[in-house]
């Protein structure tokens, strides 16, 4: 496997809580509490979760949008998360983002055209005189037509819009590209469709996805690696075809069986498991196990021992004390613990 583009280590992001201007904060939020990860030049590594787990906020942590407490951001060996002025502006070209809504992301009083060329203008990609035939060759590889470049963002579908974004976004020739929800916003139909493209962009240009959704179907159809957060940290990491064939973590599993599937064998072989409750206040984080108040599965040690990373198959990592060394699950998923 190639050397990593990106490089994520110990990364947190706490965000305090009152105490005004120069007070101390009385809380912290710890949206996200450590976590690490590599991707490797030309693959997608996919980051999936439900509400709050913290995947969006890694994805504004690496693009230098909200600022991270600790831990070490490197791209292509780069440390980025300590770059500021001119240092970080330069860098800026080298890792660009697709955000969920196209047409928050668009300024509706510029032309599609201008807005892909300011790009090219603020990060001083090419010379001046050639940014006319970069547009249009941008607009070629992303599916849109010349004539499109004059329309404005209200003149264009959701899709359409999308991607606007994503030529202004390889403007530059990026090293990594940033995507949080790329297509939630869109119609199924047309969530392929974009899919699609990024995954021919994908392969034409050699680039590299950091990918962030909800949606199960999204990840298994882009990424290389997935690695599944909750509540600010990583339960589970491995390659896509070994996390869908063989999850471990509960919560892993729970996400699987709430999914759809319209695989009739699959929904007959599936165990559906409920999860009752809402995920701990990310304020207050209880002792040992962050799932294990909402784990079906749950032993005394899951509530008082916080369970580590660990690499228990070849490139499959999972933090749960009810699975073994060897990868054997320790729960009997349908005898769900009593003691909770």
């Amino acid at each position: 496997m190639s050397a990593p583009v990106l490089q994520v280590t110990d990364l947190k992001v706490h965000f305090p809580i009152g105490g005004g201007l120069i007070g101390k904060p009385k809380a912290w939020v710890r949206a996200v509490d450590g976590i690490s990860f590599s991707v490797p030049r030309g693959t997608t590594f996919g980051i999936v979760g439900e509400s709050g787990s913290g995947k969006s906020t890694t994805a504004l942590a690496v693009m230098r949008l909200v600022k991270h407490t600790a831990g070490e951001i490197l791209l292509d060996g780069e440390d980025i998360g300590r770059a500021e002025g001119e240092s970080l502006r330069r860098a800026r070209k080298r890792f660009q983002m697709v955000f969920q809504d196209p047409y928050a992301s668009l300024n509706p009083r510029k032309r599609a055209g201008d807005t892909v060329r300011e790009a090219l203008q603020l990060m001083q990609a090419g010379a001046p005189n050639t940014f006319d035939a970069r547009v249009a060759e941008l607009f070629a590889q992303t599916g849109l037509r010349p004539e499109q470049q004059m329309l404005f963002p209200h003149q264009f579908s959701g899709g359409q819009r999308q991607r606007i974004v994503l030529a202004r976004a390889l403007a530059a020739n990026p090293d990594l590209v940033v995507c949080d929800e790329p297509v939630s916003a869109l119609d199924v139909a047309i969530q392929a469709q974009i899919l699609n493209l990024m995954q021919r962009l994908q392969r034409e240009l050699g680039l590299t996805y950091l990918f962030i959704s909800h949606d199960l179907g999204v990840i298994r159809h882009m990424c290389d690696q997935v690695a599944v957060m909750y509540l600010g940290v990583i339960v589970e990491q491995a390659a896509r075809e070994s996390l869908f064939s063989r999850p471990l973590h509960p919560y892993t599993l729970a996400l699987w069986s709430a999914a759809p599937s319209f695989d009739p064998k699959a929904r007959a072989r599936a165990q559906r498991i409920r999860l009752q409750g809402d995920p701990p206040s990310p304020i207050h984080i209880p002792a040992g196990c962050r799932f294990a108040g909402r784990c079906p599965f749950a032993q005394e040690r899951c509530h008082q021992e916080v369970p580590l990373l660990r690499e228990v198959l070849p490139g499959h990592s999972v933090a749960c004390h009810r699975v073994g060394e060897d990868g054997q699950v320790l729960y009997d998923i349908s005898q769900p613990s009593s003691s909770r």
